[in-house]
């Protein structure tokens, strides 16, 4: 099964980014599934119905989310009546929504799981924890899964790809909207990277207007960080292959395209 995830999606330039790329993406790399994480997708903040619905008719089959997956009130009149729009998984039990959902294509099923790390963040319950029981469970349909763990710290991601080695096909983290550069399979076969990076504003500071986050550097004074709505774009993402009968990873790389590094085909 090929898996093509794309980082974190941040406001119209990045819906527009990837509405522009995905089609060009589709012919390269030919993925079976496509999954975003669309937590930054309304505005830098959350995610809408009429956002989730025009990413899925793009064609991306799973949005995942993260810390902003409430700071769009609607979000709870719809989050339980959608089919491939999840949430942290280790969430309280009292949320709406789910943390894992699977899809089958070309008579092979993927089960994804969306995780929520602790460290410099708001606490939820365990992410271990719950990834060994989401996994478990997995495994029992099919040996692929693949897990987006939105996490700050670089050691708790890192932490989650050792932890999961060997039992899942792909461990990605989203979060800082800043990719890193150590895209890789580990020894046990689970293709990993601590940070995909966004899709949106690519000459700002994590998405966000440059001007109103230097302020707050330079003054310690509260501001409101907006989206910028017109720049050029950067699309980061993570492409993968994974055994569909053991589950384990065959390739992955990078993708990360941008006005210093642009698309080839």
């Amino acid at each position: 099964m090929k898996i093509l995830f794309i980082g974190d999606i941040v406001g119209s330039i990045g819906r527009e980014a990837l509405e522009s790329y995905l089609p060009r993406l589709k012919r390269k790399y030919a993925p079976d599934v496509i999954i975003a994480n669309g937590e930054n997708a309304a505005a830098g903040r959350g995610i809408t119905k009429s956002i989730y619905q025009d990413l899925l008719f793009m064609g991306v089959d799973v949005l995942t989310m993260g810390n902003h997956t409430w700071d769009q009130k609607e979000i709870f009149d719809f989050i339980d009546d959608v089919d491939y729009l999840i949430r942290p998984a280790n969430f309280s039990e009292e949320a709406p929504g789910r943390g894992t959902v699977s899809v089958t294509k070309n008579g092979e099923t993927l089960t994804v799981i969306n995780l929520h790390g602790r460290v410099f963040l708001p606490a939820h319950e365990d992410p271990f924890r719950m990834a060994d029981e989401l996994v478990s469970e997995a495994r029992e349909v099919s040996p692929l899964v693949f897990v987006d763990f939105h996490a700050e710290a670089t050691s708790e991601k890192i932490a989650m790809g050792w932890h999961l080695d060997g039992r899942v096909s792909g461990v990605v983290g989203t979060h800082t909207h800043v990719q890193t550069a150590d895209a890789r399979i580990l020894p046990e076969g689970t293709a990993y990277i601590t940070d995909v990076g966004m899709t949106g504003p690519y000459d700002e500071i994590l998405g966000m207007q440059k001007e109103s986050v230097l302020y707050r550097f330079k003054t310690n004074m509260p501001t409101r960080f907006e989206v910028p709505k017109k720049g050029r774009p950067v699309v980061s993402g993570f492409f993968m292959e994974a055994d569909g009968k053991t589950g384990k990873a065959t390739h992955c790389e990078r993708v990360y395209i941008n006005a210093d590094y642009p698309f080839e085909s």
